[in-house]
């Protein structure tokens, strides 16, 4: 069994085929999908989903492109979404400087006060982070202690130690195929197996071969087979540990 960590199947992009999208996914073998919240519509409809289909649970967070116009009553609705049974993380959240979309300061404001949150009701932190490694740190660091995982790693080896040196989760996704992500691949040989998590972030990142076509999360086999080609174990290997830590990780059921 493999475990999508991290999809956005809330988005306008699986509106006309949901259903067909899980299915294949189910068929590949995905037991599981963690549905990541971007905005406070997104967490809504993250945990409709989640109560709509007995394999998907949420996380519910702001993306830090929605800093910005994010508004402090907001935070309490998010709240209120967390306490949902099926929910198990709080995120995305962090800090994106390749974009900024919004201001840095309003993105660690929002970044602080989605962290307290997480630790406030024990629900491990789902980290965005771009080009703002630096920050990053020194906000979790700061927070400590903290349960997360950084996903859609895309770090030098420097920002991986210091990440798994905090006890971080790292979870990759299918750009790891690209021609030109030796560097990302790198990263996948140096993080442990214990601490390894598999997301494909569809509809975003299609593995090589279907780029500019939508991601979906049946394509995180095609992740685990070059993850296990990369590391040299098996494929059963890569998904018993990775399904492991994110079940141990997300406390499923």
């Amino acid at each position: 069994m493999l475990i999508d960590t991290h999809c956005h199947l809330d988005f306008a992009q699986f509106a006309p085929d949901r259903e067909a999208v899980i299915r294949r996914a189910k068929e590949a073998g995905v037991g599981y999908f963690i549905n990541i919240g971007a905005t406070l519509d997104s967490s809504t409809a993250s945990c409709r989903l989640a109560g709509q289909y007995p394999e998907v649970y949420a996380s519910v967070g702001v993306h830090p492109h929605d800093a910005d116009s994010f508004k402090e009553e907001e935070l309490d609705k998010i709240k209120e979404l967390a306490a949902e049974d099926k929910v198990v993380a709080i995120g995305e959240t962090g800090l994106d400087y390749f974009r900024n979309l919004s201001s840095q300061d309003n993105q660690k404001r929002l970044f602080g006060e989605l962290i307290e949150l997480a630790k406030g009701l024990d629900l491990p932190l789902v980290v965005h982070t771009r080009q703002a490694e630096e920050d990053t740190l020194k906000i979790l660091k700061t927070a400590m202690p903290l349960r997360a995982v950084v996903h859609c790693f895309s770090g030098d080896e420097n920002f991986l130690k210091e990440c798994l040196g905090l006890g971080f989760f790292i979870s990759f996704t299918c750009n790891i195929t690209y021609k030109k992500a030796q560097d990302l691949r790198e990263m996948i040989r140096l993080t442990p197996l214990d601490k390894l998590m598999l997301e494909t972030d569809a509809p975003y990142l299609a593995p090589e071969g279907f780029r500019g076509k939508r991601n979906e999360p049946a394509q995180i086999k095609l992740l685990a087979e070059e993850v296990s080609r990369i590391k040299g174990v098996s494929f059963e290997e890569i998904a018993d540990k990775t399904t492991n830590n994110a079940k141990g990780f997300f406390r499923l059921k």
